[in-house]
């Protein structure tokens, strides 16, 4: 038999009213033959049809048509599931093809329901029953998802969300800008061994190849900063070179500035350099004041760039940490279409220059003939429409969005309190705790528990959401509080105590060698807690097998780094904090150098002490080349310091034994905390090209 079955005939499709009307006639004296042929129905199926009802009592409807006879689950339980893998795909928790077929058959063991014996053999659900499914679901698809780091994915909440567009409130209602003052700056970072394009190679050919420059290519960082109406300024480019010639540039687009260091990555002195071209691109002065928006990196908040904001009239607004994916205009629709523009300028340098292999100074002309196709108005319009910040919406972002932040939404250390029944003090409530008191049908089961009232705001995390099976049931006064809550959040109370408050039948299905149909428990309540093995609960929901994960309760960790979070940063308050940051930064920096120098001295005068020796003048000549070599590392040391490429916390200031990670493409530096624990590490700047 085909997979996909054309139905031929319409048997078993006819609506159940017809049958009940022509059951009607018949009762009222019309032949059987001529009532099904008056509704178009087969006389056999109506005999039959009355005959089932007769059967019945005449209280309900029998069901008429073809039923699946090896079906495992019904629509209700088929629906509680796909609801349950919608919602893991919304929290970044998704489960594939695998695990739902685990999660099948271990909900069909919970639940005894009948199942094919090819089930328990393999302890996995078939893969026929997972294709019918997917087809009896089309709501549901198989997906390839996009990598996110859990820092991204647990960020983006609505309490920072809302805290940005607090602020772009406050500067908008204070300074009035247009939309042609609005811009948004950012880095990228292009590297000369581009991703290939898709080309035309022969049909089933398992390995079609196209040329790069390198292995592992160089990274060049680029600068953009475009505003609301559309328009960009012309890039600024960070080359990985010590000193930077103008000639770099030659072939980039017009206007272009640039800028070296030997890490290729923006620091404190080359976004000052930044700052100039973009102040003269944009105009900005004390009368005509611009509105910058940026993430927080630690180059942008330096102080000396702080100064110069607030001296020449740009007000500095930053995103919330780890949340520029959703947040920054130039992330959400410029710099997806200019990467693949650079690659295919990149494919089409490589077919124009054979056997030559590109370099840092090629890479101005790439972006030169990429800029025109993918950072056009429309695409930077659009960016600043999709994150709402302009025209303003703060309402753009739903539930939906904010469901991957669900795993960690959890009280503060400072809130969480020992489990405990505890009166609430209200003078406008009564002095007394608050009772619920549970009284079902029966008359000897009552409870009486304790809730406590929640009277301030809940914290800054809202509660999530339920999960689709809580949603959909409906307990009628079994809530207890939760141990251990603030808020007078209620949770259903477990199955087990569930059944004994609501006796009610419980059907059991049978299993594939059982003969028996159903079994029914007794009505009567149990007046113990404890259940048998056997018991079945009465929801069915998956939730009960794999519950939605949920991150552990906040800890206090001294790790001496301070969160950044959305900022005016040229505001005094904000701005004076900063510097006292960078002088507290520096006298670290400074007494660390010192202590090292004073060590080291008395490590060569030790060494001297013992070792004396002539050597022709070479040993003058050792000890001159040292102390320059040394004096070299000093001075690096103070001009390019480590910086977390996640948090972006220096190295200087870094808990005693606190281990770091290099990122084994760019050679940068982050927490090992930071990362996802593993062998080897690719940052995100790296794993995005």
């Amino acid at each position: 038999m085909p997979r996909v079955r054309v139905r031929k005939t319409s048997r078993g499709q006819i609506d159940l009213s017809k049958y009940k009307d022509a059951y009607e006639e018949v009762k009222t004296g019309e032949s059987l033959r001529k009532a099904a042929e008056k509704h178009g129905l087969n006389h056999c199926s109506l005999l039959r049809y009355i005959r089932k009802r007769d059967v019945s009592g005449e209280q309900e409807n029998p069901d008429m048509g073809y039923k699946a006879h090896n079906r495992v689950f019904n629509e209700v339980q088929e629906r509680e599931l796909s609801k349950y893998l919608i919602r893991c795909a919304d929290i970044y928790f998704g489960l594939p093809k695998k695990e739902v077929r685990k999660l099948a058959y271990e909900l069909a063991i919970k639940y005894n329901l009948s199942r094919p014996k090819t089930w328990d053999d393999n302890e996995l659900a078939g893969e026929e029953w997972f294709r019918m499914f997917m087809r009896r679901n089309p709501e549901l698809s198989l997906r390839t998802a996009q990598a996110t780091s859990l820092s991204r994915a647990t960020s983006f909440n609505k309490t920072n969300v809302d805290s940005f567009y607090d602020n772009l409130t406050i500067v908008m209602d204070r300074h009035k800008f247009e939309p042609q003052d609005i811009y948004n700056a950012d880095e990228t970072g292009i590297t000369t061994v581009q991703k290939p394009d898709r080309v035309v190679a022969r049909r089933g050919a398992h390995q079609v190849g196209s040329v790069t420059s390198a292995e592992r290519g160089t990274l060049v960082t680029v600068a953009f900063a475009a505003n609301a109406i559309g328009n960009v300024i012309p890039p600024f480019f960070v080359f990985p070179r010590v000193r930077y010639q103008e000639h770099f540039i030659r072939d980039g687009p017009v206007g272009s500035a640039g800028a070296a260091n030997p890490s290729g990555w923006m620091q404190d002195n080359t976004f000052m350099h930044f700052l100039d071209h973009f102040k003269k691109y944009t105009n900005a002065s004390m009368s005509h004041k611009v509105l910058l928006l940026l993430d927080n990196h630690s180059s942008h908040v330096h102080i000396d760039a702080l100064d110069f904001c607030k001296n020449n009239g740009i007000i500095l607004l930053s995103f919330p940490p780890h949340c520029s994916h959703r947040l920054q205009p130039l992330d959400r629709s410029a710099y997806g279409p200019l990467k693949k523009a650079v690659n295919s300028a990149c494919d089409a340098w490589m077919r124009s220059h054979p056997g030559r292999t590109m370099s840092i100074y090629d890479i101005p002309g790439i972006v030169a003939s990429a800029m025109p196709v993918a950072l056009t108005p429309s695409n930077i319009q659009a960016g600043f429409r999709k994150t709402g910040t302009y025209p303003y919406n703060r309402n753009l972002f739903t539930e939906l969005d904010f469901a991957p932040a669900f795993v960690t939404d959890r009280p503060n250390p400072e809130n969480t309190t020992e489990p405990a029944v505890v009166p609430i003090q209200n003078t406008s409530l009564s002095q007394e705790p608050v009772f619920v008191t549970d009284v079902p049908n029966q008359e000897n089961t009552a409870e009486v528990a304790i809730v406590p009232v929640s009277i301030t705001n809940p914290p800054e995390d809202e509660t999530p959401p339920l999960s689709p099976s809580l949603l959909n049931y409906e307990p009628s006064a079994d809530m207890v509080a939760q141990p251990g809550a603030i808020s007078s959040s209620l949770v259903p109370r477990t199955e087990q105590e569930s059944i004994i408050q609501n006796p009610e039948t419980v059907t059991t299905p049978p299993r594939h060698n059982s003969g028996i149909n159903t079994q029914k428990t007794s009505p009567k309540p149990s007046t113990s807690v404890q259940t048998t093995s056997s018991s079945i609960p009465a929801v069915f929901s998956p939730e009960t097998i794999r519950p939605f994960p949920k991150a552990p309760p906040r800890k206090n960790n001294n790790r001496g780094r301070k969160t950044r979070k959305s900022t005016i940063y040229t505001d005094t308050p904000e701005k004076e904090e900063i510097r006292k940051e960078q002088e507290i930064r520096l006298k670290r920096t400074r007494a660390k150098q010192v202590k090292k120098q004073l060590d080291g001295g008395k490590k060569k005068h030790f060494d001297g002490g013992e070792k004396k020796q002539f050597d022709g003048g070479k040993s003058k000549r050792n000890t001159i080349k040292g102390k320059k070599k040394n004096l070299q590392e000093e001075v690096s040391s103070e001009d390019e310091e480590y910086f977390c490429l996640v948090c972006m916390s220096p190295y200087s200031e870094s808990r005693p034994g606190e281990q770091w990670i290099q990122c084994t493409r760019c050679k940068l530096w982050a927490h090992e905390e930071c990362t996802e624990s593993g062998l080897s590490y690719i940052c995100q700047n790296c794993d995005s090209d």
